[in-house]
């Protein structure tokens, strides 16, 4: 009882401060041994005593904690706090934290779900394939779900010709490609005219940088496109670039006596 009637009105014990935050004692002996939480007092008796401002620094130190910050971090992070606009700045950059901590959760919870439906469709364990496709779920490419109808041979290619940047390159020139051929036959562009000569050149540089020059994947490439189970919406748009991309290789081959398929009966 007359240890009770030596503590100051307003302050709390460091038992009561761990009932309240839900910490042990012995961490917050810790955080005064590493300066991270001292208490704003001592008692004739010797006991520590935090005030309701402890509190706050406590549930700064505690928030920071479990977004993943390191003890040396916190306390690199911890300032005064002896006006709102103290408190609000340290609040502002534990909701920044918090929201950086969120979107990085939100992205690996997509690439999960994403990477599942892969698994079930492809009905087979390949841990090769999950792990490029969990590469390019990570380069934020759209057509990861491609890597599922690629057969061995093709992913070795892919691996030993592209890293992730020359990957990444490689994808938006193929897109910009094929935005540009839809849009070059909406436009009434003839294949065989100049402007679809230059488009075709262009293509078909992409693709021999696909290869490595080994005209021999052609025909797998075109077996790739046309194989079941492909999402619709690529279907459909790989059909409108088609309907140009096809006829304008035809006349550029045509004018350069390229044969990019060998005949029938050749090695």
């Amino acid at each position: 009882m007359e240890t009770e009637k030596a503590i100051p009105t307003g302050y709390m014990t460091v038992g009561e401060v761990a009932q309240k935050m839900g910490v042990t004692v012995r961490t917050l002996q810790y955080y005064d041994r590493e300066g991270l939480l001292t208490p704003s007092a001592i008692s004739e008796g010797g006991r520590r005593l935090y005030t309701d401002r402890d509190l706050i620094q406590l549930h700064q130190i505690l928030s920071l904690k479990h977004l993943g910050f390191s003890l040396g971090d916190i306390k690199n992070r911890l300032i005064p706090l002896d006006t709102p606009e103290a408190v609000a700045k340290v609040l502002d950059e534990q909701a920044t934290a918090l929201r950086e901590k969120l979107e990085d959760l939100t992205e690996a919870l997509r690439e999960l779900t994403a990477l599942r439906t892969e698994v079930m469709q492809m009905k087979t364990v390949d841990f090769k394939k999950y792990a490029d496709i969990i590469v390019n779920l990570q380069m934020k490419n759209d057509f990861y779900w491609l890597i599922k109808h690629f057969d061995e041979p093709m992913l070795d290619h892919i691996r030993s010709q592209f890293d992730q940047r020359s990957g990444t390159d490689f994808l938006q020139t193929f897109l910009t490609l094929q935005d540009r051929a839809i849009a070059l036959g909406r436009s009434g562009v003839a294949p065989d005219s100049a402007e679809g000569t230059a488009f075709a050149q262009a293509y078909w540089d992409m693709i021999l940088t696909f290869t490595g020059g080994d005209l021999s994947m052609l025909p797998q490439l075109v077996e790739l496109g046309q194989a079941e189970g492909m999402d619709p919406q690529w279907r459909e748009t790989q059909t409108q670039a088609n309907a140009f991309i096809g006829p304008a290789l035809d006349a550029y081959f045509s004018q350069n006596g390229i044969a990019p398929f060998p005949e029938e009966g050749e090695p």
